[in-house]
């Protein structure tokens, strides 16, 4: 991955993994994108009083939600996998990567807020957007938001600023707080794979009202039900 410019390497390792080159930089956000700072040893602690969530949150123990080093890498991600296939989300962010961004050593950069912000729609309907997707993810670019003050607000804040912009709904403000912020409370109930397993485990139940059943946990619960889900 490229990070600050540079190519950093990130292997598995005997007791932990193996990050060349380290320091202050590529820890921060190595520690992000493997969800290092989640307390696994609360959450175990208290699934084991939930009768239904307990065998499943046995069954993956250890599982750390991955989150997204950067904000607006995150977001136009977001944007583009709204309402498309994974495959064609993929396919669609590589090529922007690969327009847009920068070559570090043997990887891409995610290309720069400042970049995309000069980008046309016709450019990026080029690349497999969508003419309104095009125009939402520019309009992001070019948006006054302040995206590291997000940081420091409440959730309730941090949607009502997201949501104020178009093509950011309540969905992917949802999976802003859960996997950049990664805010314990965080419950994407508009997502429909998260819908699903929440419904295969606790029956025909409002999905957004059942999140306070999992306080202060939401977040590592919805990410150990979507795990149960997908997995066969």
């Amino acid at each position: 991955r490229a990070v600050g410019g540079r190519e950093v390497r990130i292997a598995a390792a005997e007791g932990g993994v193996d990050v060349d080159p380290l320091d202050a930089e590529t820890e921060l956000v190595v520690r992000k994108l493997l969800g290092f700072d989640f307390d696994l040893v609360a959450f175990s602690a208290w699934a084991a009083g939930e009768e239904r969530l307990a065998p499943l949150v046995v069954r993956f123990a250890g599982f750390r939600p991955t989150l997204a080093p950067d904000p607006f890498e995150m977001l136009v991600g977001a944007i583009t996998a709204q309402q498309v296939s994974l495959f064609a989300a993929v396919a669609i962010r590589n090529r922007l990567v690969e327009r847009l961004g920068e070559r570090v050593g043997r990887v891409w950069a995610f290309p720069a807020r400042e970049r995309i912000a000069t980008a046309s729609e016709e450019e990026l309907f080029s690349l497999g957007f969508s003419r309104r997707k095009a125009e939402y993810v520019i309009g992001l670019a070019r948006s006054d938001l302040d995206l590291a003050a997000l940081t420091l607000l409440p959730d309730d804040e941090v949607k009502a600023q997201l949501t104020a912009l178009r093509g950011l709904g309540e969905w992917t403000a949802d999976w802003f707080l859960a996997r950049y912020l990664g805010r314990p409370r965080a419950w994407p109930a508009g997502d429909l794979a998260l819908r699903k397993a929440v419904r295969a485990l606790y029956g025909d139940v409002d999905v957004r009202a059942a999140g306070a059943r999992f306080e202060p946990f939401q977040n590592l619960t919805a990410h150990y039900l979507l795990a149960q889900f997908l997995t066969p």
